[in-house]
């Protein structure tokens, strides 16, 4: 059998079933039998299409493929709002594309000048300045600004930022504190890289028994969670997988 046919059947198959599944309207399977590549490409184009651009894992999905193609595209087109339109708004969203790029001295730049009048201690524009501060290598600033946007905004919380300061505290050479913030941190971070972090301090302070506990923790929470959940945390589980292979036994 042709490989065309095969693959007509294939594609056939898949509407039709996204027919049924989907509730549309019987009368699209009639079409998509009797019409083969014509009917699936304008049954994609009618139904599908309208709906990708609706679904926010579809969105995600295609921006996830447009950043791979085009990594530069979001910053652009937030350089160009804010070109447009010179708000403390615009200047966050520049400010979150330079992150993700890696651009840390402009976001640093543009999350410190957003930080003025009624937004000069906003705790998401402070979490984003520490971020920028810390992908340059200043763990002091990083500390001192996640110190005052507790001080202004003592009942916000974030688990990236608590685990951004207890990075930061790390690197600045204070272990004890620094486990005490991971301990603490551990406790309502969603992934594993707190937990991972974690052990490696507590591996490196000698404290090889806990060190153990905590990478032990990180796999036997992650073989109960789904599959996604894995796949997303795969670093840090094979760091983990890794850790307790070459700990010496006790």
């Amino acid at each position: 059998m042709s490989p065309f046919i095969i693959l007509s059947l294939i594609l056939q198959v898949a509407c039709c079933v996204h027919v049924v599944r989907t509730g549309r309207p019987l009368y699209w399977v009639f079409i998509l039998l009797l019409f083969s590549y014509i009917a699936v490409l304008v049954y994609f184009i009618a139904e599908v299409l309208p709906d990708l651009r609706h679904n926010p894992s579809a969105r995600r999905a295609a921006r996830s493929v447009r950043s791979r193609i085009d990594p530069e595209h979001e910053k652009r087109k937030a350089d160009r709002k804010l070109g447009l339109s010179d708000t403390p708004e615009t200047r966050r969203q520049l400010a979150e594309e330079c992150l993700r790029s890696g651009d840390f001295a402009r976001a640093e730049d543009l999350f410190g000048n957003a930080l003025k009048g009624l937004y000069r201690t906003d705790p998401d524009l402070m979490l984003g300045l520490a971020k920028a501060q810390y992908g340059q290598g200043k763990a002091r600033e990083t500390r001192t600004t996640l110190d005052a946007l507790i001080a202004a905004n003592p009942n916000f919380r974030s688990s990236d930022g608590h685990l951004l300061y207890a990075r930061a505290v790390e690197d600045l050479g204070d272990a004890t504190a620094a486990l005490h913030e991971y301990e603490a941190v551990v406790q309502g971070h969603p992934g594993e890289e707190a937990r991972a972090r974690y052990g490696l301090l507590l591996k490196r302070q000698g404290d090889l028994v806990r060190a153990r506990a905590v990478f032990q923790e990180i796999l036997t929470r992650s073989d109960a969670l789904p599959k996604y959940y894995q796949r997303d945390q795969r670093e840090w589980i094979a760091l983990a997988r890794n850790e307790l292979a070459n700990l010496p036994s006790s």
